[in-house]
């Protein structure tokens, strides 16, 4: 073998020796590195591999991609006045996807005045899949000069989707039963849980609406478990009375009839006399108009005010009792005691024969401005009264009566200028009393629902 040959074949051994003295200290450094920090692609990394279609989301991922994802729509935003400068505001936000949900939805709620942000409250919620899910936030304060004329809700992108298991379906609201909405408000709701596992941490939201669908109010509550298949007696309430806002028929009415019976309700003439013949008639098939349970008293005023018949349920006597009045002569140049009608009526409205499940009204008619003994303002008075018993959750309405009769001082002491009418003669008083009797309540049952959402249903993270 020649020196050549000897010396090729010495540097390929070097080399083969070289090549496996490399390769055992490389593959022992991979598995140092292996054992200590390889980690396999997982849903947590931060970064997209594995199968997944998005960092950390998709294919065997729990979560899913935001990109194939609905977002959350506000269905409306509302908020309430429970006290002066106090309201409990409240959204409903729809989730369209089928399974894909959030167990942290961040959202701000703000309340404006005339596009002025007054307060603001800022919380996270959970939204199941597959409906319109409620977002509440209690006894947010403001400043109690300014009014809530607007509220928005803005909602923070959804970081986490997860798959939820059961949505809307899970909650059944059953013996649904508002009561003493004029005293300190309740309603008992009987929650049933449909599936086969409890539920936890349970919050739930009551809302009702007028007749429109538009929401007058709301309140929330929360239990801790609801085991399944089974229910649970829960109880919302309102700090003040509700019986004003929510106009439902199921609710009734204690109505207090004024009637003016000054002098000069006989001026027009005639035998009988009018427009007081006009006004008694019309007042009296007011009184049978009413619903059974709502209860019903009259005062008449002139240079003082008298209750005729106390809050009662016996419609047919009280329409007698009205059927039987008359001017006396001696008011022929008497006053017209307005705010002592008031406070009579605020009295009656106030006693132990109202009933604390029903609203209170007044319905006053005069034809002209409040005149007194003495040099008070009778006028400011009266309007004094009025706005006390506004205050005091009295919704008054109001009717002149005449063709001069001073239409600002109707709408003054009327609760609103909508509860103002105006009849130029005692013919135009019978479509008045029939547009109040349809204004007390609103036809068919009140809408109340009650929705229930849980972060039971979300499938764990792995």
């Amino acid at each position: 073998m020649s020196k050549k040959t000897v010396r090729l074949w010495a540097i390929w051994r070097r080399i083969q020796y070289g090549a496996g003295f490399f390769s055992f200290w490389g593959l022992v450094g991979v598995l140092i590195f292996y054992i200590n920090f390889y980690q396999p692609a997982n849903c947590f990394d931060l970064v997209m591999n594995g199968n997944e279609t998005g960092i950390d989301c998709g294919g065997s991922c729990v979560r899913i991609c935001a990109a194939g994802v609905s977002s959350p729509q506000v269905v409306w935003t509302e908020s309430f006045k429970i006290t002066e400068g106090q309201y409990n505001a409240v959204a409903y936000i729809e989730n369209k996807n089928q399974i894909a949900a959030t167990p942290e939805l961040n959202y701000k709620f703000q309340l404006l005045n005339n596009g002025i942000v007054v307060a603001e409250r800022s919380g996270t919620t959970v939204l199941p899949p597959n409906s319109s899910y409620p977002i509440f936030e209690g006894k947010i304060l403001t400043d109690s000069r300014q009014e809530v004329t607007e509220t928005k809700i803005i909602l923070e992108p959804v970081d986490m989707w997860i798959p939820a298991t059961v949505g809307y379906s899970q909650f059944r609201s059953q013996d649904i039963k508002l009561s003493s909405s004029d005293f300190k408000p309740r309603l008992d709701v009987k929650l049933e849980n449909t599936e086969l596992t409890p539920a936890n941490n349970v919050e739930v939201v009551a809302t009702i609406f007028n007749e429109s669908g538009r929401p007058v109010t709301a309140s929330k509550t929360f239990t801790e478990r609801i085991e399944a298949r089974s229910s649970k007696d829960l109880v919302f309430t309102w700090p003040s009375p509700i019986a004003k806002t929510v106009k439902s028929c199921e609710i009734p009415t204690d109505v207090m009839i004024g009637i003016d019976v000054s002098g000069s309700m006989n001026n027009d003439g005639d035998n009988p006399p009018q427009p007081i013949t006009d006004v008694i008639g019309a007042a009296s098939r007011f009184v049978n108009s009413l619903k059974e349970k709502d209860q019903v008293s009259v005062v008449t005023f002139a240079t003082r005010a008298e209750t005729i018949t106390r809050l009662t349920n016996l419609h047919g006597a009280v329409a007698n009792a009205v059927q039987a009045l008359s001017i006396s002569p001696v008011e022929e140049h008497g006053f017209t005691n307005t705010s002592d009608a008031l406070t009579t009526a605020q009295t009656e409205l106030n006693s132990e024969r109202h009933n604390q499940d029903a609203r209170r009204v007044l319905v006053i008619l005069t034809d002209g401005l409040p005149t007194e003994s003495g040099d008070e303002d009778a006028v400011a008075k009266a309007i004094t009264v009025a706005t006390e018993l506004n205050e005091n959750g009295i919704e008054v309405y109001a009717i002149g009566l005449g063709k001069n009769v001073d239409q600002t001082f109707i709408k003054a002491i009327a609760s609103d200028e909508s509860n103002a009418y105006f009849a130029p003669t005692g013919n135009d008083l019978e479509a008045i009393y029939k547009e109040i009797t349809t204004s007390l309540c609103e036809v068919g049952p009140t809408k109340i629902d009650v929705i229930a959402k849980t972060k039971t249903n979300f499938t764990p993270l792995r």
